[in-house]
């Protein structure tokens, strides 16, 4: 009788650059650049220079990418138990804990340093802010704790116009924290589309989510208030002369379809029948071309109108 031969050990895969980069989780970094760029040039009233820009937006993108980084590290207990996110290279062990610590930290580094020396100190400390809000107060507070985790963690999101404004001008005017407050009462609206879709992902995790604390219908109603909220602010500073007609028109024609949408939602919802995909994916996609054209407006009419 022959002795079997030992089995070799099975090696895990070596991470690529391509696992390094889906840590900064570049699909949701894009829009964050749009509103960096957009704000950019609303502060420029035109162009804000090619350098400045092409600092601003890998300063920005670092930044963004750092959080990225540490949301995975943080989350990659709930992140190995939902189908969606269970091959994130963090969860699946691809990436130690230790080697994506030591990149989002020199992102994070280099990111401050860059936007300090060739942006504005300002800039550099309001992409710091979203970074410690994002990082600190949604992912390892508010996230697992409250379903106000998205209103107040979404904050995080508000910060890259503030950064595009900041590098430009050195400082921050009424009309960059009104950029800041759209897109601060757009993302319940943008997010909770989504978590009424995957809320049963987020009910197994022990995520209190919105939908899974209070129901699809307190969801909807809630849906349809902040899409009210941003449309309100999104005209708001016509009156204070920041921006002109065709940001006006665009708000209102992009505002109007965000409640249509939103409306058509709430009506399903509360007509008594469960959440579809027909009807929640469409507010949530359109939410973030409303977002990205309403801020390519502002630009349009403060730089070539103004």
């Amino acid at each position: 009788m022959t002795a079997e031969a030992p089995v070799a050990a099975v090696r895990p895969a070596r991470a690529t650059w391509r696992d390094y980069l889906a840590l900064t989780k570049p699909k949701v970094i894009s829009l964050l650049l749009w509103t960096t760029v957009a704000a950019m040039f609303m502060a420029a009233r035109g162009w804000p220079g090619l350098g400045l820009l092409v600092v601003v937006t890998l300063a920005g993108y670092a930044s963004a990418g750092s959080a990225g980084v540490f949301n995975m590290i943080i989350d990659r207990d709930i992140d190995l138990k939902m189908k969606r996110t269970a091959n994130r290279p963090t969860s699946s062990g691809l990436i130690s804990t230790r080697d994506a610590g030591l990149f989002g930290a020199a992102l994070q580094v280099l990111s401050f340093l860059a936007l300090w020396v060739w942006a504005s100190p300002l800039a550099a400390w309001m992409s710091l802010a979203g970074f410690v809000t994002y990082v600190v107060v949604y992912t390892m507070w508010l996230k697992r704790n409250t379903w106000h985790n998205i209103v107040l963690g979404g904050a995080a999101g508000c910060f890259p116009p503030l950064v595009g404004w900041a590098a430009v001008t050195g400082d921050l005017n009424l009309f960059a924290w009104y950029l800041f407050a759209i897109i601060f009462f757009w993302t319940p609206v943008h997010f909770w589309a989504l978590a009424l879709m995957i809320k049963d992902e987020y009910r197994e995790v022990g995520i209190p989510m919105l939908p899974v604390v209070h129901g699809d219908r307190l969801t909807v109603a809630q849906i349809g208030l902040y899409a009210i909220y941003t449309v309100v602010l999104s005209v708001m500073p016509v009156f204070f002369g920041e921006v002109g007609l065709l940001y006006f028109v665009s708000a209102v024609a992009l505002g109007a379809w965000l409640l249509v949408l939103s409306w058509r939602l709430y009506r399903h919802v509360m007509g008594g029948q469960a959440v579809e995909r027909r009807v929640a994916v469409p507010l949530y996609l359109y939410s973030m071309l409303y977002l990205a054209l309403l801020f390519v407006a502002g630009a349009v009419d403060r730089g070539l109108l103004s």
